[in-house]
């Protein structure tokens, strides 16, 4: 068709919506059964519309553009492209949010969202989220984040994280964070989490976790933890922790190596230490004590190596410069280089 008619034809299909169009009190409405472009405020589209500011957003399955984010909370679902020049908002936006500064949704946000200042949802986010401030979802987030400062989430947080200050969830996480400063848990934080400054949770810590000042959990720790300056828990320690001050727990079960110190109370497996293990009064260690001062004040069943070795209750072995078993005979009590005890 040569291209004289091929315009004709485009201008009388556009002169037929016009003129099929009623002029609605929200806008211009040029569509046909809902389908082609409106301007203003219309309800519903199917193909593109361009609006200030929505009110009466019901549903757009195309491009919806406007100026600035929704009256009251927003409303209306958005399936295509969401367009903010600068904000854009809905209820639901599933597809491709787009702000110049930036997105929200009072619902959810299904797919990817870019906005150079803030992106969020007062439910879920779910796919690929970028923002050179923040991100943050007042339900669930899965998928993968990035932004400048921070991502946050009240509900549980899966994939990947990263966030130029910090990564924090209000209930649980699973997958890869990086926090320049932190990245925090309400629950349990599972995978692989690093921290500039440091990583903890309420609950339990599960896999690789790195901090540069520490790692801690309220709950079990297991795994693999690295602390600048110390790792800890508040139940039972499984794995392999390093600290460059101390590493401590209730329970240990594999090994913890310190620059300074480590202990617990019920401890099976190797401490390794420059300056002093100890076991708290009551306590048991199962296995191998490496420090300049071993302080077992419970029962040490197993090898203990330092310059001064001490036990409430040995049974095993000593090896230091001085040793002392508090539960050996009066002259076997405090003896130099090695002693023992055999049950």
């Amino acid at each position: 068709m040569p291209l004289r008619s091929t315009l004709r034809a485009a201008l009388a299909a556009v002169v037929v919506c016009c003129a099929s169009a009623p002029v609605a009190a929200q806008g211009l409405d040029l569509t046909i059964d809902h389908v082609c472009i409106a301007l203003g405020d219309v309800p519903e589209v199917t193909g593109l519309r361009l609006n200030f500011r929505d009110s009466n957003l019901r549903r757009v399955a195309g491009m919806n553009v406007t100026i600035w984010n929704p009256y009251g909370e927003g409303t209306g679902v958005v399936r295509g492209i969401a367009l903010g020049l600068p904000i854009t908002g809905a209820r639901e936006i599933d597809g491709l949010a787009l702000g110049v500064f930036g997105v929200g949704a009072t619902h959810r946000i299904r797919g990817i969202g870019i906005a150079p200042l803030g992106l969020g949802a007062g439910g879920s986010l779910d796919g690929i989220m970028l923002a050179g401030v923040g991100v943050g979802s007042g339900g669930a987030m899965t998928g993968i984040g990035i932004s400048g400062i921070g991502i946050g989430a009240a509900g549980r947080m899966r994939g990947l994280f990263v966030g130029g200050i910090g990564v924090g969830t209000g209930t649980s996480f699973d997958g890869v964070a990086i926090g320049g400063i932190g990245v925090g848990g309400g629950g349990e934080v599972r995978g692989i989490v690093l921290g500039g400054v440091g990583v903890g949770s309420s609950g339990s810590v599960s896999g690789l976790a790195v901090g540069g000042v520490g790692v801690g959990a309220g709950g079990d720790l297991t795994g693999v933890a690295i602390g600048g300056i110390g790792v800890g828990a508040g139940g039972t320690l499984r794995g392999l922790a390093f600290g460059g001050i101390g590493v401590g727990a209730q329970r240990i079960r594999g090994a913890a190596i310190s620059g300074f110190g480590a202990g617990g109370m019920d401890v099976r497996g190797v401490l390794l230490a420059g300056g002093w293990n100890k076991i708290e009064r009551g306590g048991t260690l199962t296995g191998v004590t490496i420090s300049s001062f071993n302080q077992v004040k419970g029962a040490q069943h197993g090898l203990a190596i330092g310059i001064v070795n001490f036990a409430e209750e040995l049974h095993g072995v000593q090896v230091g410069l001085i040793n002392i078993a508090r539960n050996n005979s009066r002259g076997a009590r405090v003896l130099p280089l090695v002693n023992f005890h055999r049950d």
